[in-house]
C-alpha cells in the first residue's frame, strides 16, 4: 500500500478542492463524507477502483496486512477487489474525499 502524499512544490497549496480537481484529473468521481471520532468500517471489498483522500482529520486505513494512518493530503489507491478496512483515529472527525473509477475506465 502506498501513501500518496501531497507535494505542495508540485501541487500548490493543498485545499479541498485542490485535492478534488486532481482525484477527478485522474479519472477518479469524487464525493465527500465527514466521518465522527471512533467511525470503523470493517474489512471489505469494492467492485471498482478507489481512491480515498483525507482534507482534515486522521484516517487508518488497513489493506494487505499493513496500517497507515492518513492525515490531510494524503490518499491512497484501493484496487477493486482489495479487502481493506478503515477507522478514524482522534478525537477529530474525518473529511474524506472518496473518489471511484468506473470500471470501463
Amino acid at each position: 500500500m502506498e501513501v500518496i502524499r501531497w507535494n505542495p512544490e508540485q501541487d500548490g497549496p493543498l485545499s479541498e478542492r485542490a485535492l478534488r480537481e486532481k482525484m477527478e484529473r485522474q479519472g477518479y468521481s469524487v464525493s465527500r463524507y465527514t466521518y465522527p471520532p471512533g467511525t470503523y468500517f470493517g474489512p471489505h471489498t469494492h467492485d471498482l477502483d478507489k481512491m480515498d483522500a483525507v482534507v482534515a482529520g486522521q484516517f487508518q486505513i488497513t489493506m494487505q496486512g499493513r496500517a497507515m494512518i492518513l492525515r490531510a493530503g494524503d490518499a491512497v489507491r484501493v484496487p477493486s477487489g482489495a479487502v481493506h478496512a478503515a477507522e478514524v483515529v482522534g478525537i477529530e472527525p474525518v473529511i474524506s474525499l472518496d473518489g471511484v473509477k468506473s470500471a470501463t475506465e
